[in-house]
């Protein structure tokens, strides 16, 4: 039996869906008037209604303040130790990986191989997702398995993206330790605390809450500069919001409902499903809640700087954008637990490469600066 939580999420998607053209202040744009639906349950438009207009509408973008939790309020200390930790390779079991190494400017700080690489160069399971607005993430990993940025730092940690298992990571933190820069800097930041698994994780989650992504096309767009998308944008934008109805998953001003959850949200569009035996099959959500609806069931990431984030899903399976968005649109791929939000909706090629192209209004315009690192 499913829990409370999925239950009220999914109601909650529903309703979202179903109300998407009809409230002045929801994150999709709002007619003058309510249209009327046919018997299937689309909205029926005499033939000679005027599109929707894209400058007529109104669209979320205040994100908000990012949330910092009470036993890890932000320094300029505890920020400038975690960039240095984020980028640091010595932090790795071995010297070879840093944060940074999965999470490249040139790959829109989101992965650049279909799945990330480890200490040793082994391939992991997963893609590894763009982190801009990471602070505002009610759960992290693609499956929501943690619950906190600090939480998921230590896991990165022990795991096989940095290596240190517990043995290598006490040698690491003594390593870590002698190196003078680090010394000083984690007295500044952690007074009498010292170099720990506790301390890293909480100065690499300060950094991460400053990845903030607000001021793309879109946002001045919806902010009220119409000059800040093209026409092609605006189009795109009106049909991500309609016709498409991708705002039902990849809602504003986040681009992900996830975002908006306590629980996150999780969906199942058939990707890594295809040409596979159930058992071959990453069950995602499903691991951790242990709810067999949530079978191949994953986070939607956000959408912002997703033009330069190549490749996409979670397996990194599909290499260009208009491919992904066109999968998508499509209704995903068959498999036995298909989201039902998804559908085929019959976007004409010009329709799909203006969606594409309204995407490419999500740009974030920042990237990552390298800091000098300790010694």
């Amino acid at each position: 039996m499913e829990t409370k939580p999925r239950v009220t999420v999914l109601f909650c998607l529903f309703v979202l869906a179903a109300s998407a053209c009809s409230k002045k202040e929801q994150s999709t744009p709002t007619s003058s008037e309510p249209a009327a639906s046919n018997e299937h349950g689309a909205p029926a438009t005499a033939p000679s209604a005027a599109p929707l207009d894209a400058d007529s509408q109104t669209y979320q973008y205040q994100l908000g303040d990012v949330p910092v939790p009470p036993d890890n309020p932000q320094t300029k200390e505890k920020v400038e130790l975690g960039h240095q930790l984020f980028f640091d390779k010595r932090l790795s079991v071995d010297g070879s990986r840093s944060c940074y190494s999965c999470h490249q400017n040139e790959d829109g700080n989101g992965g650049h191989d279909p799945v990330a690489i480890g200490v040793g160069d082994k391939k992991l399971t997963r893609h590894s997702p763009v982190i801009w607005n990471v602070g505002y993430a009610k759960k992290l990993y693609w499956d929501g398995r943690s619950g906190t940025l600090e939480e998921q730092g230590k896991a990165v940690l022990g795991g096989p993206n940095m290596g240190l298992v517990k043995e290598k990571l006490d040698a690491k933190l003594k390593d870590l330790a002698k190196i003078a820069g680090y010394k000083k800097a984690f007295e500044a930041a952690f007074p009498g605390k010292g170099v720990t698994a506790d301390t890293i994780a909480m100065a690499l989650s300060a950094y991460e809450r400053t990845l903030v992504c607000n001021d793309t096309a879109y946002d001045r767009y919806a902010k009220g500069e119409k000059t800040a998308l093209t026409p092609e944008q605006k189009r795109g934008l009106v049909t991500f919001t309609t016709k498409a109805a991708c705002t039902t998953c990849h809602t504003p001003p986040f681009f992900s409902i996830a975002f908006m959850s306590p629980d996150g949200a999780y969906f199942n569009a058939g990707i890594g499903t295809q040409g596979k035996a159930e058992a071959e099959v990453d069950v995602g959500r499903m691991a951790v809640s242990k709810q067999a609806t949530d079978w191949a069931a994953f986070k939607p990431p956000s959408l912002r700087n997703v033009s330069k984030s190549a490749p996409y899903f979670h397996d990194g399976s599909v290499p260009t954008l208009k491919e992904a968005a066109h999968f998508m649109a499509s209704g995903g791929a068959k498999n036995k637990n298909l989201t039902p939000l998804l559908s085929d909706k019959q976007l004409s090629d010009t329709e799909l490469d203006d969606v594409v192209a309204f995407l490419g209004s999500l740009d974030c315009g920042k990237k990552l600066e390298q800091p000098k690192l300790p010694k």
